[in-house]
Formats: C-alpha cells, sequence, structure tokens
C-alpha cells in the first residue's frame, strides 16, 4: 500500500525533473519559474499566487501588475504614515487657504480633512499626482515602470543591499495597503483611525451590546445579523422567545436525567392501570402516555402561558409579575443589582446549554432508545446490514492501526 503511493510520487516527480528524487530547481518547464525569483519572493511563503495570476507565465502582465502593486504600495505608506504624523509631530503653521481663512490646524486628521480641503487644494493635489504620472516615460520595459524613478535616496551601491532594500519596500507597501485600509475603516466608524469602538455610535449593534446575554468569549453575537435593523419590539420578541425555550429545555433536560434516579410511586392512569413505574423514559414515553394526559398538559400549558404568567410589553423580557424567584407564584424575587444580572445572565447561559442538550439527547434517544445510549443498541442502523460481511474479513491480514478494518 505504501509501496503503491510511493511510485505514484516517484512517478510525478521523475516526470517534472527528470529523476524520482530529483530537485524542484530541475523542473525548468515550470511556468512559475519565469518569476520566483523576482523580488518580493520572501519567506515564509515563499512564490505566493494562489488565484494562479502568472499561471500563464506572462512575463508582461506580471511586469504590469508589479508595477501597480509598487504605485498602490507606496501611496499606501505615504498615506499610513498621513494618518500618525500630524498626531505625533503636529500640523503646519500658518494658513492652508488664506482666502478662504482656513488654517492647517482646522484641518482634522482622517477621512474628517475630505470636506475641509478647499477645491483650490484638490486641483493641486491633481495636478501634482498627474505630474508624477506623466513626467516620465512608464512604457514596458522602461526603468520607470520598473518602479525606478531616479530618486535614489534609499538604495545603494551593493547589489545585495540594493535587493534588500528593493524587496522591503515591496513588504512594506504591501503591509501598509493593508494598514491604510483598516485605517479607512476604523475612521469611517469611530471618527479616528485608531478610534475606540466605544466611539461608534452608528452601530446597529449598539442598541441591544449591554442587555442581558451577551457575555465572554463571544460577546454580542449575531453572526446572521437578525438584530441589525435595531428593532427593539423584534428583539424582545426574540428574547421572550428564547427564554422560554430555554426554560423549557432546562426542565425537559432534567425529566430525562430524573426518572433514571427516581419516580413517582403509585398510578399515572387508574383507568388503564399504568403505573408511573411503567412507563419507560425518553421518546418511548410517547406512546405510553394515554390521551388525557396529553390534553392535560396542553391545558396547563395554556393556564401558564396566558393566565398563571401572562406577558405585559412593559417589563422586561421573561419578566411576569406574578412570577417569583425559579417561577415561584408571587414568590419573592431578585433584588436588583449586580447579583441580579449575573443570575439572569446565567438563565440565559445554561437556557442555551439546555437547548443544545435536549437536541442531542433527542438524537440519542431515538437511535439508541436512551438519551445516554451505547451505538451497540442502534439496531435499525442502515450499516447493520453489512455488519455480519464486516465481521468475516476483520481477522485477516492487513487489519492494522490506527484505521483498523
Amino acid at each position: 500500500r505504501l509501496a503503491m503511493m510511493a511510485i505514484i510520487g516517484m512517478f510525478f516527480q521523475d516526470g517534472l525533473t527528470g529523476s524520482a528524487w530529483g530537485d524542484w530547481a530541475n523542473y525548468t518547464d515550470s511556468p512559475l519559474r519565469a518569476f520566483e525569483s523576482e523580488l518580493g519572493v520572501q519567506a515564509p511563503v515563499g512564490f505566493w499566487d494562489p488565484v494562479g495570476f502568472t499561471a500563464d507565465g506572462d512575463v508582461q502582465n506580471f511586469a504590469r501588475r508589479r508595477q501597480t502593486e509598487l504605485k498602490h504600495g507606496r501611496i499606501a505608506m505615504l498615506a499610513t504614515m498621513g494618518y500618525i504624523t500630524p498626531e505625533v509631530a503636529g500640523k503646519f503653521p500658518g494658513y492652508l487657504s488664506p482666502s478662504a481663512g482656513l488654517q492647517f490646524q482646522d484641518i482634522p486628521n482622517g477621512l474628517a480633512a475630505l470636506s475641509k480641503v478647499p477645491s483650490g487644494g484638490w486641483a493641486q493635489m491633481a495636478l501634482y499626482a498627474a505630474y508624477c504620472e506623466v513626467s516620465q516615460d512608464q512604457s514596458p520595459g522602461t526603468p520607470a515602470a520598473a518602479g525606478d524613478f531616479g530618486w535614489k535616496v534609499l538604495t545603494s551601491a551593493d547589489p545585495q543591499e540594493k535587493t534588500k532594500k528593493l524587496a522591503a519596500e515591496i513588504a512594506n507597501g504591501r503591509l501598509a495597503m493593508m494598514a491604510i485600509i483598516g485605517m479607512f475603516f476604523q475612521d469611517g466608524l469611530t471618527g479616528s483611525a485608531w478610534g475606540d469602538w466605544a466611539n461608534y455610535t452608528d452601530s446597529p449593534l449598539r442598541a441591544f451590546e449591554n442587555e442581558l446575554g451577551v457575555q465572554a468569549p463571544v460577546g454580542f453575537f449575531d453572526p446572521l445579523g437578525l438584530c441589525k435593523d435595531c428593532d427593539e419590539a423584534t428583539f424582545k420578541r426574540r428574547r421572550t422567545t428564547e427564554l422560554k425555550n430555554g426554560r423549557v429545555a432546562m426542565l425537559a433536560c432534567m425529566g430525562y436525567i430524573a426518572p433514571e434516579f427516581f419516580r413517582f410511586p403509585g398510578l399515572c392512569s387508574t383507568s388503564q392501570q399504568l403505573s408511573f413505574a411503567e412507563i419507560p423514559n425518553g421518546l418511548a414515553a410517547i406512546s405510553k402516555v394515554p390521551s388525557e394526559g396529553w390534553i392535560q398538559w396542553i391545558v396547563f400549558m395554556g393556564f401558564v402561558e396566558k393566565g398563571l404568567y401572562p406577558a405585559e410589553t412593559m417589563r422586561a423580557p421573561g419578566d411576569y409579575p406574578r412570577a417569583g424567584v425559579l417561577g415561584v407564584p408571587n414568590g419573592s424575587r431578585l433584588p436588583k443589582g449586580e447579583e441580579r444580572t449575573r443570575k439572569l445572565n446565567s438563565e440565559l447561559a445554561n437556557g442555551r446549554l439546555a437547548m443544545m442538550a435536549i437536541t442531542g439527547m433527542w438524537f440519542q434517544d431515538g437511535l439508541t432508545g436512551s438519551a445516554w445510549g451505547d451505538w451497540a443498541n442502534y439496531t435499525d442502523s442502515p450499516l447493520r446490514a453489512f455488519e455480519s460481511d464486516l465481521r468475516a474479513f476483520e481477522s485477516e491480514l492487513g487489519v492494522q492501526a490506527p484505521v483498523g478494518f
């Protein structure tokens, strides 16, 4: 088995490199060979092109993309420094626009400056950018097309040192492109490139992030965006539903566990002479409980829902005027404070856990006959049909750890 895998690998390696253990350097026909020695091929990923842009080996397309990458990287580095410098070194003295009476100090940092710079300033920036773009020939094959505009401040006469610096420029440009995008987002949302999340007051999540149930480690967790419309009535309806389902799930989980240790004495149905001890635990009980028992449950749930604990829109979800601690009618209530908040958060967390737990119990019960039943009890599994056939060969040669048969 190992040899079959090995010989396939040898065939491929031999076909590509000329030897079953040939070096990758011998695969001279690879389209990636054209670019793997270019600047920007750096550890730890080496030549990285997951989308396959260079799979065709087109040198002209590669040069065009590299030219674009260099320009964007340089602009991103300047933009990143443009965010940082005014915060650290301050702003120029004097006027940006004497005619408008606008000083440099009046221009805010970041995206907010877009609306403050006069149209004359925008025209100057556009003209300067156009001058930089057209002042040198950037046609394919020219030094400018490779990013060399004759500005030699950071270069070196040593070829090795020059290569290292040019590779560093590409790496820093890539980092700066990621950084400036992050700054744009953070500035747009919080008003500053390093603004606190608390400043994002327009977030649709603000309406609910201080609600009960917002707990570590995930905080406010709404991956489907159900709360992005900020509809308080909808949120309260969903929270009420979550609380009810959680409370029912906690009771259901306990209903699975308690009969394993204790059952009521006497009869469940005197007319059918059905004792509590004769009713199986779990899903199997559904077919054993008499129809009158089901009717009693439905009537009791209706009484709890509409009579004992009617909902009031002015109260918090799950808070019923007649319910005390643990739902005891007209019982004592938790005093407001940190302890009350902690316990209500615990109820939500335990209810969420119970909803997951009861679903697992139903599946395991339905398949094995018990909420904690063994797989061996799942006799209706479609795999059972072949179990005896598998047994015939599981002691044969070749049945080895770790996979067995």
